[in-house]
Formats: C-alpha cells, structure tokens, sequence
C-alpha cells in the first residue's frame, strides 16, 4: 500500500553521481522536475514550495544515519550527545525540510531505554522521520519486532513501504532482516515480489528514492558491505529515468552511478568506520577526541539547475 505525505506516515538481524551527496548529521536533498539534488543547508530550504499540476515540486528533505543510540565505547564515549548536536542542528533551521529519512542502525542494542532516547531526540526536530531498520535494531528476542512494534505499523512483511511526496516515489527497503552473521544483506522473495507490485503501475518518468540500510551495490564481499540479491530489485528499477538509492551502514561517503541509478552511502553520526581494505575488519574506528566531531561533520552541496558541477563544502560539526 502507498501513502501520500500529507501526515506523516508510520513506516516501518541477529548480530550478524553526480547530483545528490549524504552528510555526517544529515543530508539535504531537493528534488523538482524530475531531478534529484542537494544543495547547502541554507540555499536548498529557500527552495520554493509544493506546486500544483503534474511535475514534481521542488522540495526538501534530510538523511541522517547510523545514530547508534547507546553506544559508549573509545569512538564515542557518547553517541546519544553527537545525535543531540545533531538533531540541534536540523531543529535550528530557520526554514524546515519537508520530512527525515533515517537509513538505520537507530539504536545499539536494540533496547527499549534506546529506542525511548532516540524517539525522544529525533522528535525534537518536529519534523515527520521515516524509519528503515539496521542489523543493530534487529537484536531483540523478537528477531526485531520492538522495531516493528514502534516504526512498522502500517508497514508490509518485514517493514517495507512505500509513499509519494510532490510526484516522488519512496520506497522503504529491508535488508537486515535475513543478514547471516558476517554476510550480505538479503531482500528476500517476498520483498521483491512487493517490490515489483509496487512499482508496476507507474510510469517511468517518476522519480524514484530508495532508501535502506545496507548497500544495494557491492562495496565489500569480504566485509559483507553489500545486498546478495540486489540485482533483483534494481533491474525493476532500472526503467526509472531518476532512481536514487540512500543508504548507511558502512559510516563513510562512497557514491557511484550506473546509468539512471545513482549510489550514495552515508556518514553515521555516532563513529566512523575504516574505509574498505584497510583494516582488518569493520567497526568503529576510534579517532582523536578532538578529530571526532570532524568525522562526524555535515556535507553541504549546491546544484545549479544548468547541471555544472557540484559544489562541495564539507563542515564539520563541531562547527
């Protein structure tokens, strides 16, 4: 079932490119006629209101990932602070992005203390948030029903959905639910055969954002940075002249572009994470205290409608 965002809609394992870019607390993204972009902080929410008619109305929204709620180890001795500047940040906005998408990993044990706090902060922002799951939300007894019981009312199987916002297609993706310890993620025959239903009915000058936890383009085989079956759900995609595909989980910024599908990972505001290779393994890379709060720092990006290049400001958050 597809919602239209007009109220916000309730979205939704074991331990186991050119036009749009992600930042450390959270990426702004405009989208008008088709085309997906971010731009500056400031600049993309001056960006007109909602239009009427048949194109896609410009408009924002803001990505943030991996806040790790509870983590307190040597890379951050306190994730729940970083999120709270983090969220300070987008609740001083002086002009409000249409909604929050969130790419996961919201919390680090899957407790209820953590979802309770990062419920807490994130609403502090007054602003809708749509919620996919990632591994570390999955670590309940229930295989990650307290997600379900919180974010996933309303949602289908495992927490997929799907909405619209001014002529933009969302589509909510879970690939956590079936991880293997150590592997890649996994989709599913029954999210794909959703997927496929979902998408079959619209034309293929609809923009599409997709947004989940782990990546839908292999980065890592040997560190499981990847989707097994991705290919299923990105050749039903690929009839989409704008498809846009966020996601978390890796703490880093990687983008790639294949045809009319751009890749963009994105930073965690809690740690950052070695870049493939050059560790033995993933997990939180442990820099100076004063070093921190840089790596976890925002992106702005402006794009100019006669499609130049990209301009790229990098701030950090202790800023």
């Amino acid at each position: 079932m597809t919602d239209d965002l007009e109220e916000p809609a309730v979205p939704g394992r074991r331990a186991a490119l050119k036009c749009m870019a992600w930042a450390g607390t959270g990426a702004l993204w405009t989208l008008g006629g088709g085309l997906a972009g971010a731009v500056s902080l400031d600049q993309a929410l001056a960006a007109p209101k909602r239009m009427g008619g048949g194109v896609a109305a410009p408009f924002s929204f803001l990505q943030i990932s991996d806040s790790h709620v509870g983590f307190a180890k040597p890379a951050n001795p306190d994730a729940r602070a970083t999120y709270r500047e983090a969220v300070a940040k987008i609740a001083g906005l002086p002009v409000k992005p249409a909604f929050i998408i969130h790419t996961g990993d919201i919390t680090q044990l899957s407790r209820d203390a953590e979802f309770d706090d990062a419920e807490q902060i994130i609403r502090e922002t007054g602003l809708p948030v749509f919620h996919v799951p990632g591994e570390h939300d999955m670590l309940d007894d229930g295989n990650g029903q307290a997600y379900l019981d919180r974010f996933g009312k309303g949602a289908k199987g495992d927490g997929w959905y799907s909405f619209d916002h001014s002529g933009v297609h969302f589509v909510a993706l879970i690939n956590v639910k079936l991880l293997k310890p150590g592997g890649m993620g996994q989709l599913g025959p029954d999210q794909l055969a959703w997927l496929k239903d979902d998408l079959a009915g619209r034309s293929s000058s609809t923009p599409i954002v997709v947004f989940t936890h782990m990546p839908l383009w292999t980065i890592s085989t040997d560190w499981g940075w990847g989707t097994d079956d991705a290919q299923q759900a990105l050749g039903l995609l690929r009839r989409f002249g704008s498809v846009t595909v966020l996601n978390g989980h890796i703490h880093q910024v990687i983008h790639k572009l294949e045809g009319h599908v751009a890749f963009h990972t994105a930073r965690s505001t809690a740690f950052p994470q070695p870049a493939p290779g050059t560790a033995p393994s993933p997990g939180p890379l442990v820099v100076p205290a004063d070093r921190l709060r840089a790596a976890l720092g925002i992106r702005e990006v402006s794009v100019t409608r006669g499609g130049g290049p990209l301009a790229l400001i990098d701030t950090p958050l202790a800023s």
